[in-house]
């Protein structure tokens, strides 16, 4: 399983506009995409709401994590969208 490791640098954290684009690129995949708060429990990326539900602010980190084929190129993008200032 491919993961990446990932800093909120948007003002608004991984909430509105930014959740939305990473939602969005998420469920483009044919795979399970996951994200987490570092330390806690995955939800999956691909529903607005549980992304949203993690309350992930500006300078929190998250881990991002898939499994199949292209998922280090989805990661990538994900992890680009999440870094974002």
């Amino acid at each position: 399983m491919a993961e990446r490791k990932v800093s909120v640098e948007s003002e608004v954290g991984l909430h509105a506009r930014p959740a939305a684009t990473f939602v969005q690129t998420a469920a483009k995949a044919p795979f399970d995409v996951t994200v987490a708060k570092a330390g806690g429990q995955p939800v999956s990326a691909k529903s607005i709401l549980s992304v949203l539900a993690l309350d992930v602010r500006q300078g929190e980190s998250i881990v991002i994590s898939a499994e199949g084929e292209g998922a280090d190129e989805v990661l990538d993008r994900l992890a680009e969208i999440a870094a974002a200032s």
